[in-house]
């Protein structure tokens, strides 16, 4: 079995880079994206808030696979020349903003009304309690779900290999071995080990910055 890995392990490598990168911007695109989001779901106007809502409900239910059709195919049919690369980061990172956004949306509701109150008493606008006061404290609230998204983000990446956008990564390279080996089961075994990889990593990472960072309530 190790021969399958000691082989290809330039493929393999490759995908787990082309897998990182994908998350990485993917993240980036979800954590602003989500957090937007999030500032439209507690805003105090009721229009806002139905919008933010309303954007969490379809992303939230639109299988990701749908998404990638529509945004690399239907947005060339529309005109606009866009890469597997930018489509599928806007895809995933689309997908992944609702349930980001949800899960601020809860931290938001675990800062205490004083502090906002107070905030607001020192002359602060919403906006800017909001941005200097709620949401620091619920960034630091959620650093452990923030992580079980971005995590639950690495294995939805598998679809955007498999999709139409086929972007090269970990699962789009063990099929490529596969195929040129025979050796299925090797194959997806590795592939699986760089996933678990990529996982555990995480996972360790959200750990150590939430025992640093988080608040304890």
């Amino acid at each position: 079995m190790i021969n399958v890995l000691t082989d290809n392990l330039d493929d393999f490598a490759s995908g787990l880079w082309v897998t990182t990168r994908l998350v990485a911007g993917s993240f980036v695109v979800a954590l602003v994206l989500g957090t937007l989001v999030a500032a439209l779901r507690v805003s105090a106007s009721g229009a806002l808030r139905r919008v933010g809502t309303v954007y969490v409900e379809i992303f939230r239910n639109v299988p990701l696979l749908v998404l990638l059709f529509i945004a690399f195919p239907g947005v060339l049919r529309g005109g606009v020349d866009i890469s597997p690369w930018t489509s599928g980061i806007i895809a995933l990172g689309v997908y992944t903003s609702a349930y980001v956004a949800e899960v601020l949306r809860s931290g938001v509701a675990a800062v205490s009304t004083g502090q906002l109150e107070a905030g607001l008493s020192l002359g602060f606008t919403p906006v800017s309690v909001l941005r200097r006061i709620v949401l620091p404290q619920a960034f630091r609230t959620v650093i452990g779900p923030l992580g079980s998204i971005t995590i639950a983000m690495i294995k939805n990446s598998a679809i955007v290999g498999a999709s139409i956008v086929a972007l090269p990564d970990i699962l789009k390279e063990a099929r490529i071995v596969n195929s040129n080996t025979f050796q299925t089961t090797e194959a997806f075994f590795w592939a699986a080990a760089c996933y678990l990889l990529l996982t555990v990593t995480l996972t360790f990472v959200f750990r150590g910055l939430e025992s640093r960072y988080a608040i304890r309530r």
